[in-house]
C-alpha cells in the first residue's frame, strides 16, 4: 500500500469529495505528521516546532468547529503500530465530527478558516483526511 502525504487536496479528489451527497454526521480522521521546525512563509517564528505552530491552528480552529455544530472526539499521539507497515509512522491523530458536508465545506471555505491556516501549513509536515460515517 502506497502512503502519501498532502497538506492540500488535489483538485480533482476535492472535487469528488465536495459534490458527493451531503449525508448527514461524519467523523473527519486526521492523521497528522509534524515538521521538525515551523515553517512559516514569512520566516518568522523559526523557534517553534511544527507541532507547536499546528498547536496554533489547533486552538483557532476548535471554535470553528464548535460553531457549526460539530465537535473534537478524540486527539492524542501515535505510539506505536501493530498490524501492517507504514514507512514512517504519524505524529497524531485527531477525530473529529462534523454535523454535514456542507458545514464542513463553509468552514473550510471561511475568512476565520484563511485567518489560521497559515499556521496548519506551517506546522504539518504532511497529513491524511479520512471521511468516516456511523454504520
Amino acid at each position: 500500500m502506497q502512503v502519501v502525504d498532502q497538506l492540500l487536496p488535489d483538485p480533482l479528489v476535492a472535487g469528488r469529495f465536495f459534490t458527493g451527497p451531503d449525508e448527514g454526521p461524519f467523523v473527519m480522521v486526521n492523521l497528522l505528521r509534524f515538521r521538525d521546525r515551523a515553517e512559516y512563509h514569512d520566516g518568522s517564528d523559526t523557534h517553534l516546532s511544527g507541532r507547536e505552530a499546528y498547536d496554533r491552528y489547533a486552538e483557532g480552529v476548535r471554535p470553528l468547529i464548535e460553531a457549526l455544530g460539530g465537535r473534537v472526539v478524540y486527539s492524542g499521539a501515535v505510539t506505536g503500530l501493530l498490524l501492517g507497515e507504514v514507512e514512517d509512522l504519524w505524529d497524531a491523530v485527531g477525530l473529529v465530527e462534523y454535523p454535514s458536508l456542507g458545514a464542513f465545506r463553509d468552514m473550510a471555505l471561511s475568512p476565520e478558516m484563511r485567518a489560521i491556516e497559515h499556521h496548519r501549513m506551517a506546522g504539518l509536515a504532511g497529513q491524511l483526511n479520512i471521511r468516516t460515517r456511523p454504520q
